[in-house]
């Protein structure tokens, strides 16, 4: 029984409760930042494979940003929508 609250007093200790958050804090950051660069990496892949087959690097661009993008907005704007075939 002695152990388990020594484990108690351990565990309540101020410097090993701010150890903790901190490093929750710090791997939150680096996933955060790890995700956002791999996701950019991604788009600049395709971006690159879009201008090897000839498509417009804007639309690859376009169809990975969100609602607010202003350059987006206006090439959407400026290119009418392609209708689709039917066969």
């Amino acid at each position: 029984m002695m152990v388990l609250g020594k484990l108690k007093e351990f565990i309540m200790n101020d410097k090993v409760f701010t150890i903790s958050v901190l490093i929750a804090v710090v791997t939150f950051i680096i996933s955060v930042t790890f995700y956002q660069y791999s996701e950019l990496k991604s788009v600049e892949k395709n971006v690159e494979s879009a201008i090897v087959k000839g498509i417009d690097p804007v639309a690859v661009r376009c169809a990975y940003a969100n609602e607010r993008d202003v350059v987006c907005i206006a090439y959407g704007a400026s290119h009418p929508a392609t209708p689709v075939k039917s066969k």
